[in-house]
């Protein structure tokens, strides 16, 4: 069918609520939703395709026909539509890979066995211990063993590589008994073993507790050597505990869900937690993926997917943000488990910091996709956040003005792309339209040249062609007032900061033209900014500095005979410094643009006569 005949198909559906299946000339669904009135959700897909996201886009060009089912009741579609969406795994919806699978924790049956994770249960004589649904859980537990007992993670083969060679840095990080370095006997290897064993077998507490029995025996059998061993034991497995700690919890059995975003991509990670502990971690890459509206309508798809896939859900989900249809989702996961299961939203204490973590987990996953760091991505939401942006700023400028009493007036630009300085897109103004101290005014020229750039070099969209996601200037309100009508004047509309310092220099806070916005809060946001502003000064005062060095330089040139400010500039240019113009004989100096004989013998005389003179008259 035309898209003008599906509109008019989509126009007489009923306002009832319902399932509707996109398909192509094919017959293949391509597209399952679900809505509260079929007719104005259906029809909103053949209309105008100017606001939709290009995989929407992609979508409606594909579909051929539709097909729809009544429900009673919203609750009812969604039902519905998760479980077709399940059974038939459409194209277009969001789809998540389950790669769980059964893992385990391998024992090698030989003289010198080893411990690894696995994901197949072979048909050997090795010992296997599992099956685990998590291998986050089962690969943590494996290293955690290792370190603690000393055993190698190399894939060196013992007795037969037993003296053969160095230790690794694992052994002078006690992290490893070192076989090969063939000072460790078979009985000691195979105690370690067995020892780690009972460990993975029966978790860290009674693993503490037994050895710390044994200690207390070999130290009453003046065993000093071996109670100094499970002492050692013993605080390796209280070590791993305490750096676990960051994501044992007091709350009760939970998931923690976050979604970080950037242009099309999105990144969910999913922390579950069960018995005060942290018990497996998730991530999902979606390249692409369909974001019809916002943030709120993705998280909801992603709780649908995710939980269809999983089974019964936790009686509580942390998510950072509220998803579309939150009722509807508590009703159906709640029907899931059996029992009630609530949406919570911290903004403090344990749970916010979970939360947090969480986060930065899927800012991770994202960056890593993107070829970037994830504290990076995070940062950059962060900020988006307090300033109100629709997305992550990409591209931030920040602008600084410096000069000596009006001496030197100059300004420093410098760009963060991805939160990362792009030193190759910084730039330098001299303050041409006045003399003497006015930072007001300054910022309106620099800003007004460079958008007067902008209009000439748009069309290329790289350089002064691109516009920035958001302007920081080294100030404070005045700063901001100053620069605001230059940007209505050029009829552009990107958000408009100013970066506030408190007494001592540092970065406190973010103002526009009414309020300042503390940022002290806000860890990642903080550095992030605090960084632009460090960074936009050091360039601003290094510009400077250059800026009144050759100033300095040049007047020194004048005071020559013949040399005006044009040849001082040229010399200066020429050699670049004025130890290369004091070495330089009369034919280099010709060699300068506009030099004249005469000229050049003059700068040669003043500059070698003063150091005859300083050698004839030595102190």
């Amino acid at each position: 069918m035309e898209r003008k005949e599906l509109r008019e198909k989509a126009m007489k559906l009923p306002l009832l609520p319902g399932v509707y299946i996109m398909k192509n000339s094919r017959d293949e669904i391509i597209y399952i939703g679900k809505a509260k009135a079929l007719k104005n959700r259906v029809s909103q897909y053949f209309g105008s395709q100017k606001h939709h996201p290009e995989k929407v886009r992609q979508m409606v060009y594909h579909v051929d026909h539709f097909e729809y089912i009544l429900c009673s009741s919203e609750f009812e579609a969604l039902v519905l539509e998760c479980s077709l969406i399940k059974q038939h795994q459409p194209k277009y919806n969001i789809l998540l890979k389950d790669d769980k699978g059964y893992c385990y924790i391998r024992i090698s049956n030989e003289a010198w066995r080893k411990i690894s994770f696995t994901m197949q249960k072979a048909d050997d004589d090795a010992e296997y211990l599992g099956p685990y649904m998590s291998a986050w859980y089962a690969r943590n537990a494996v290293d955690g063993a290792l370190k603690i007992f000393g055993l190698p993670t190399c894939r060196k083969v013992f007795p037969k590589d037993c003296g053969k060679g160095r230790p690794c840095l694992n052994y002078f990080i006690k992290q490893c008994c070192a076989p090969c370095s063939g000072k460790v006997s078979q009985e000691d290897y195979a105690e370690r073993v067995k020892a780690a064993v009972d460990f993975l077998k029966k978790g860290d507490g009674t693993s503490i507790k037994r050895m710390t029995e044994q200690m207390n025996a070999a130290a009453e059998n003046l065993d000093f050597e071996l109670a100094a061993r499970l002492r050692d034991r013993i605080n390796a497995i209280k070590k791993i505990t305490q750096k676990q700690q960051v994501v044992a919890t007091t709350l009760p059995e939970q998931d923690v869900i976050c979604l970080m975003t950037e242009k099309e991509d999105a990144a969910f990670a999913v922390l579950r937690f069960a018995e005060g502990r942290l018990y497996d971690k998730e991530d999902f890459l979606l390249k692409e993926c369909v974001q019809e509206e916002q943030d709120g309508d993705l998280r909801a798809e992603f709780i649908k997917r995710y939980y269809a896939m999983r089974g019964t859900p936790p009686p509580y989900i942390t998510l950072d943000e509220p998803p579309e249809d939150e009722e509807l989702l508590a009703e159906w996961l709640s029907e899931l488990r059996g029992k009630k299961v609530r949406f919570v939203y911290p903004h403090k204490g344990e749970r916010q910091k979970i939360l947090e973590m969480c986060r930065q987990n899927a800012a991770e996953r994202l960056a890593q996709s993107h070829g970037h760091l994830g504290y990076e991505l995070s940062a950059l939401d962060e900020l988006a956040g307090l300033l109100g942006l629709p997305e992550p700023p990409e591209f931030i400028e920040s602008y600084d003005i410096s000069n000596l009493m009006g001496s030197e007036n100059v300004a420093g630009m410098v760009v963060f792309r991805n939160g990362r300085p792009y030193k190759s897109a910084y730039r330098r103004f001299a303050i041409k339209g006045f003399v003497g101290q006015d930072d007001y005014a300054s910022m309106q020229e620099v800003l007004t040249r460079r958008f007067e750039e902008y209009l000439k070099n748009k069309d290329s969209g790289e350089g002064f062609g691109q516009l920035p996601d958001l302007i920081l200037l080294d100030g404070g309100k005045g700063q901001v007032s100053a620069v605001r009508p230059v940007l209505e004047k050029f009829g552009l509309d990107i958000p408009l900061y100013g970066m506030v310092k408190d007494g001592h220099h540092r970065t406190r806070a973010i103002t526009d033209e009414g309020t300042e916005i503390a940022i002290t809060a806000k860890r990642q946001a903080f550095t992030l900014v605090s960084s632009i502003q460090d960074e936009v000064h050091r360039f601003a005062i290094g510009y400077h500095r250059t800026a009144r060095k050759k100033h300095t330089m040049s007047s020194a040139l004048t005071d020559i005979d013949g040399i005006g400010t044009g040849r001082a500039r040229a010399l200066l240019s020429y050699f670049k410094t004025l130890k290369r113009i004091r070495e330089a004989d009369i034919e280099e100096l010709l060699r300068v643009p506009g030099m004249t004989r005469p000229a050049a013998e003059a700068v040669y005389r003043c500059f070698h006569s003063a150091q005859e003179n300083a050698d004839e008259n030595p102190d």
